[in-house]
């Protein structure tokens, strides 16, 4: 074991007072002199334990509104000497600077003055300068000074200071001055992101503090961890631990839904991140049973998300099969109780947040960025290529279909009919493999194409496409269009009957 070292003092300036007093309590038993500032101060002086100013140690009272309070040679020297440094115990004891060994302070909360709206001078500040000077100076000499920088490392503080007397090894103070660090990195981080907003500065940064271990990646064989705060998203009412597969499955399906949102009832089972059921109906009963019947053999194991409450009659269905997440705005009270008969099915609220509106990926050995593809194709963004007019049913399937396929992988084909997803080609190296695949899925359950519509994520070099389409009863297309030989396409549909609206927006998702 490593040499221990008895802290004699502690600086205490913090801006959230959750959780200290049994840390002040403890120092003050451990006979260990506490300095504080301002409202800290009061609040220990409040607890009847004694503490010493720091304008009594710098003879300097708080000024500028409070901007300045601890930056100051005796704090800072008291915090940044080298205890077995001959030279610097003489300066200490020439300019009366006092020893400090543990730093206990936490940042202004900047993000949440940002998340909450608030005007750009309260914004500026909560941009902490003393504080994060303070846990700077303190993490960098943790050969001497032990440093808290967060709410959240208090109970473990408070475990040392107990189980050690107030001694701590140099292990301990590395471990302390590391998470000091990843609190300032990403403290700094928010900032910048705050000021290059519009993206003028050519910079990635991103920075999460939360992370948790999974039990594996995607394959048992892969380590795998989340980074983020799931909570903020989803109230979890039961089940085991999402897995990587599931939470990769869950962003799918929480943004496919996303564009179904505060339409009529609509149903959605995602197996692999793709759709393979969805259906739009008077009732969620009803469209959950048609959405399930647009692939039940997939559906097995599937991620299930509704955009209105999940009623009793429909948990009933949902409790026949076997599937992994079920994700809802709400579930009744008799609902929630069916779906906790399965012990592991994973039950989740999503909740009324704003999804991030850009997309990190690792590539090579960086990362890729993109801003997400937020456009939704509408009616009023569709230019009719044909001589045939597509009915206002087609147009409204084809929109329908159109989502679906903005979010199912490249390449894509989806038909559609009755607000029904009929099936899907999925992932396929050939548009033509996708259409081939998607038919022969559809007409392998049943589904009767004759008035189908056809939605296509980029556009057809060829006319086979749609000959195939319309051999197989589909009356209408929706797709971006931009080709060179769009004109054989639409000369096909001309002369087959065929309706074909182009967007201007191709949806690739690789």
């Amino acid at each position: 074991m490593s040499e221990l070292k008895q802290a004699k003092s502690a600086l205490i300036s913090v801006f959230s007072k959750d959780g200290l007093e049994p840390i002040v309590r403890k120092l003050d038993e451990l006979g260990i002199t506490i300095y504080s500032t301002g409202g800290t101060e009061k609040f220990i002086k409040d607890l009847g334990i004694d503490v010493v100013p720091v304008e009594d140690v710098t003879s300097y009272p708080s000024i500028l509104g409070g901007r300045v309070k601890t930056l100051h040679p005796k704090v800072f020297g008291g915090i940044l000497n080298r205890q077995d440094h001959e030279g610097d115990a003489k300066e200490l004891e020439q300019y009366e600077i006092p020893q400090i060994d543990i730093v206990i302070v936490d940042l202004y909360p900047f993000e949440k003055t940002v998340a909450s709206g608030a005007a750009e001078q309260d914004i500026i500040e909560k941009i902490d300068i003393g504080g994060i000077s303070l846990i700077r100076a303190a993490a960098k000499n943790f050969k001497d000074v032990t440093c808290v920088s967060s709410v959240d490392d208090y109970a473990e503080f408070l475990e040392l200071l107990n189980e050690k007397s107030g001694n701590t090894e140099i292990a301990d103070r590395k471990k302390f001055a590391a998470k000091a660090f990843n609190i300032s990195s990403h403290y700094d981080s928010a900032i910048f992101n705050y000021f290059n907003a519009d993206g003028d500065i050519n910079s990635f940064k991103q920075s999460e503090l939360k992370g948790k271990e999974l039990r594996y990646g995607e394959n048992p064989h892969q380590k795998g961890t989340f980074f983020g705060d799931f909570h903020a998203i989803f109230d979890q009412l039961h089940g085991k631990e999402l897995s990587y597969n599931n939470l990769l499955d869950v962003d799918a399906a929480v943004n496919l839904m996303n564009e179904f949102k505060g339409e009529a009832p609509t149903f959605a089972i995602l197996k692999h991140n793709n759709a393979c059921g969805l259906a739009q109906r008077d009732s969620i009963h009803q469209a959950y049973a048609d959405a399930l019947a647009g692939d039940p053999v997939s559906a097995f194991g599937g991620i299930l998300i509704s955009n209105v409450e999940i009623d009793a009659d429909t948990a009933e269905e949902i409790h026949k099969l076997f599937c992994e997440v079920v994700i809802a705005p709400s579930f009744s009270a008799e609902a929630e109780e069916i779906l906790k008969g399965k012990k592991n099915r994973i039950l989740l609220i999503q909740k009324e947040v704003e999804l991030p509106k850009n997309q990190v990926r690792t590539c090579l050995n960086g990362v890729l960025v993109q801003d997400k593809d937020l456009k939704t194709d509408a009616i009023e963004d569709l230019k009719l290529a044909t001589s045939n007019k597509a009915t206002d049913s087609e147009l409204s399937d084809m929109i329908f279909a159109s989502k679906i396929c903005k979010h199912t992988k490249s390449n894509t084909i989806v038909l559609a009919k009755n607000k029904q997803l009929c099936a899907s080609g999925t992932g396929q190296t050939s548009r033509v493999d996708a259409l081939t695949h998607s038919i022969a899925k559809a007409k392998s359950f049943d589904f009767n194409l004759n008035g189908a519509v056809m939605a296509s994520d980029a556009f057809f070099p060829f006319p086979d496409c749609v000959e195939i389409a319309g051999n197989a009863g589909i009356t209408a297309v929706i797709q971006p269009g931009g080709s060179i030989k769009d004109e054989l396409s639409i000369n096909y549909c001309n002369e087959n009957n065929i309706a074909m609206v182009m967007t201007g927006t191709r949806h690739f998702k690789h």
